[in-house]
């Protein structure tokens, strides 16, 4: 064999333990580009925060149980009225789509826009109780039932995470810190309480634990 020839001849050993070497950094290459394709989905749930969660539900608790809210969610089909939440006085009905029923309709003395004058009917062009398939009590409902039943997508009127949030801005829930003159606003200014339920829902929607 030629000195020449000797010179680009490389031993099988030599060839082995670089095939090895490849094989490693191609493997290593691998693992830290699977390490970063999982970190997404590992970020998302550090995110949540049983804690936090539950903190923010306690303040939105607050406000659902108070009567600006609760009054149109009750547990019979005549919704309540009143700081003190009594029988709303004409008795009027649910209804199938909850506006009422027969002549006796919600939007005869509910106009979209408050009434002048003191205790006065409140106005909203949406006004209403939840249909009658989907009530969404909230009166007796201790933290665990009612925030259970909130992010229950068969209970909630079919809500996803998305639409629960949009549904905190919607302009019937707002009216809640709008209610004409003579009643007691929530506990809480609406912002706060926009803030406490994108908390509360965007750190996992955990549920209080049972008493």
């Amino acid at each position: 064999m030629s000195k020449s020839t000797s010179r680009h001849f490389i031993p099988k050993k030599t060839i082995t333990v670089l095939a090895i070497i490849l094989s490693f950094v191609s493997f290593m290459s691998f693992a830290s580009k699977d390490a970063t394709m999982k970190k997404t989905p590992n970020q998302k749930s550090i995110s949540k925060d049983s804690l936090e969660s539950v903190q923010a539900f306690m303040k939105v608790y607050d406000v659902l149980m108070h009567p600006r809210c609760m009054n149109c969610h009750p547990k019979g089909d005549v919704p309540l009225q009143g700081d003190d939440s009594h029988l709303h006085t004409m008795l009027p009905r649910r209804g199938k789509n909850g506006d009422g029923i027969y002549a006796m309709k919600c939007k005869n003395c509910h106009q979209p826009e408050n009434a002048p004058g003191l205790h006065t009917p409140p106005g909203n062009p949406k006004w209403a109780l939840p249909p009658a398939d989907m009530k969404m009590v909230f009166e007796g409902k201790s933290p665990r039932e009612l925030a259970l039943q909130i992010m229950n997508f068969n209970k909630n009127g079919h809500k996803n995470k998305e639409k629960l949030l949009e549904h905190a801005r919607d302009t019937l829930v707002k009216a809640g810190w709008n209610m004409g003159e003579g009643r007691v606003a929530p506990p809480l200014p609406y912002d706060e309480f926009v803030k406490a339920w994108d908390t509360w829902i965007e750190k996992g929607g955990y549920a209080p634990k049972a008493k």
